[in-house]
C-alpha cells in the first residue's frame, strides 16, 4: 500500500512540476520501453531457438551431401 502512495505522490509532483502534458509523454514513454524490452527477450528467444534449428539442418544437409556423393562414385 505504501509503494501505491508513493507513485501516486509521484505522479502528483510530476504533474505540479512539469504540467499534464508533459507527464502524459513521460509515462507514454515508460510504456513503450517496457514494451520494447519484452520484445527484445523474446527476439533473443526466437535467435537461440533459430541458431539451434540452423544448427541442426547444416548437419543434416551436410550429411546428406556426403551420401549423395558416395552414391555418385
Amino acid at each position: 500500500m505504501t509503494l501505491f502512495y508513493l507513485l501516486m505522490l509521484t505522479i502528483v509532483a510530476l504533474v505540479a512540476y512539469a504540467g499534464y502534458d508533459a507527464t502524459l509523454r513521460l509515462i507514454s514513454f515508460l510504456d513503450l520501453q517496457m514494451r520494447y524490452a519484452i520484445v527484445r527477450v523474446r527476439m533473443k528467444w526466437m535467435e537461440r531457438k533459430l541458431r539451434a534449428r540452423l544448427l541442426k539442418d547444416t548437419a543434416d544437409y551436410q550429411n546428406l551431401l556426403k551420401e549423395t556423393h558416395k552414391d555418385d562414385q
